[in-house]
């Protein structure tokens, strides 16, 4: 979720719009916290890089780190798409209601 929310801001974003965004899609909370880990965790694995942008004033002087999907996430997000597809078009018809 955090690389299709990457590229939904069309790269070189930074943590806060992306909690934001994905605070939204799923409708409800999630921590910036945890989004800063997964991030760290997807660039560790090569599928984000980030830059660190110039300082600012309003920051307290720190700089912010902005993220972009590498080519080795977009390939990892076509795999995923593929594997997840195969797995619903191979599902029976689900029954019931969604709460």
């Amino acid at each position: 979720m955090i690389l299709l929310a990457i590229m939904r801001l069309e790269n070189d974003t930074y943590g806060v719009p992306l909690a934001r965004e994905l605070s939204e899609v799923r409708g409800r909370s999630v921590s910036l916290g945890s989004v800063y880990a997964a991030l760290d965790r997807l660039e560790l694995k090569g599928l984000v890089k980030s830059t660190m942008g110039e300082s600012t004033p309003e920051r307290g002087g720190r700089a912010k780190r902005y993220f972009a999907v590498t080519a080795d996430g977009i390939r990892a997000l076509h795999e995923t798409r593929q594997v997840l597809s195969g797995l619903w078009r191979s599902l029976p018809p689900i029954k019931g209601e969604i709460a």
